[in-house]
């Protein structure tokens, strides 16, 4: 099993997976903190996360016969990412560096496909089931218990090498595989993640609030952004690197290889303004095929409308505000509207 487990490895790094590790999950620990972490309302409304009851902390519920979990990373950091230059750039969108590129569940899934036929192919008909991000799988605390680093405290995983920045993929088998071990933390006494975070989101280490997260608000939610909020939100339209960005352990990260994972469009560059301008069939052709397309062409808007209030009091700022005003979704007019009275606000209190 240790031979067949070191040929799935070599096997995973030909397809580009840059980590494997493999768990017999023991996750109730993990599954108790989810369950106190919706009881104190941290979950939102993303009741998804709790409606499969035990499945998603027992893999063996949800996968009958499971016995072993074989967990990959892949990174994603695109080339052009440019990540500060367009953070501190107010007239320009930042959309999370993961969304640059084409979606990355279709590229995973048919990778982690292949390494399950690899399987198949080496120890005999034995079961396997592919996940990425599309079931109710706790995906880093398997992460964790497969070695592939450790829950830092912006509740992403940690890899000395690799940072932060990787998407995780998994396959469940009832095949008994040697499991790793899970590496010990290295976030020391480091808080940068909590005390960058824009809205306070990360109330204390590894608790993280999404009624106040910006990644939850632009990407999750389909209600209003909440007022109190959209000052902190910034040029941000689509997720939320900040906690990445700041972690020492994202200065050796590595940036991927992968084609499909480069920014398309010149989305790490595109101004606000322009966005602004998008009819929906612009929004289809940008966000085709890319994990862009998840908040829809009013919801895209919306976000834009309050990166537009954050930007510049300049002629092209109100001119796409103004036109966002008369917009046909009454949910990015007033957005719209809101972003005029906050520039006109900045603009008197600096005048």
């Amino acid at each position: 099993m240790t031979d067949l487990k070191t040929e799935l490895r070599h096997y995973a790094l030909e397809l580009g997976f840059a980590r494997l590790g493999v768990s017999h999950p023991d996750l109730e620990e993990a599954g108790e903190r989810l369950a106190q972490w919706w009881q104190r309302g941290h979950g939102a409304d993303m009741d998804y996360m709790i409606k499969h009851g035990s499945k998603r902390h027992r893999p063996a519920e949800l996968i009958p016969g499971t016995l072993s979990v074989i967990s990959v990373s892949l990174p994603y950091w695109p080339e052009q990412a440019d990540s500060m230059a367009a953070l501190g750039d107010p007239r320009r969108a930042y959309i999370a560096r993961y969304a640059l590129g084409r979606d990355y569940h279709k590229l995973m899934r048919k990778r982690l496909a292949r390494l399950a036929a690899r399987l198949v192919e080496l120890a005999g008909p034995v079961q396997t089931r592919v996940f990425v991000d599309s079931a109710p799988v706790l995906e880093k605390p398997l992460a964790v218990q497969a070695g592939l680093g450790w829950m830092g405290k912006n509740t992403l995983i940690l890899d000395r090498q690799l940072g932060s920045a990787f998407f995780l993929g998994e396959i469940y088998t009832d095949l008994h595989l040697p499991a790793d071990t899970a590496v010990p933390s290295s976030c020391g006494s480091c808080r940068a993640c909590i005390d960058v975070c824009p809205t306070h989101a990360l109330r204390a280490p590894y608790r993280l609030d999404a009624r106040l997260c910006i990644s939850y608000w632009t990407i999750e939610s389909r209600a209003d952004i909440p007022e109190a909020l959209r000052p902190a939100i910034g040029n941000r339209i689509f997720g939320c690197d900040d906690c990445q960005l700041i972690c020492p352990w994202n200065r050796y990260a590595r940036t991927t290889e992968e084609k499909d994972l480069q920014s398309r469009h010149g989305l790490h560059a595109a101004r606000l303004s322009d966005l602004s301008c998008y009819s929906e069939e612009d929004y289809r052709r940008i966000s085709e095929g890319s994990a862009l397309g998840r908040i829809g062409y009013e919801g895209f808007l919306r976000n834009v409308a309050v990166g537009l209030g954050n930007a510049p009091a300049e002629p092209a700022t109100q001119a796409a505000l103004y036109r966002l005003c008369q917009h046909d979704s009454a949910q990015v007019r007033r957005h719209a509207q809101w972003s005029l009275e906050w520039l006109a606000a900045r603009s008197a209190a600096h005048a």
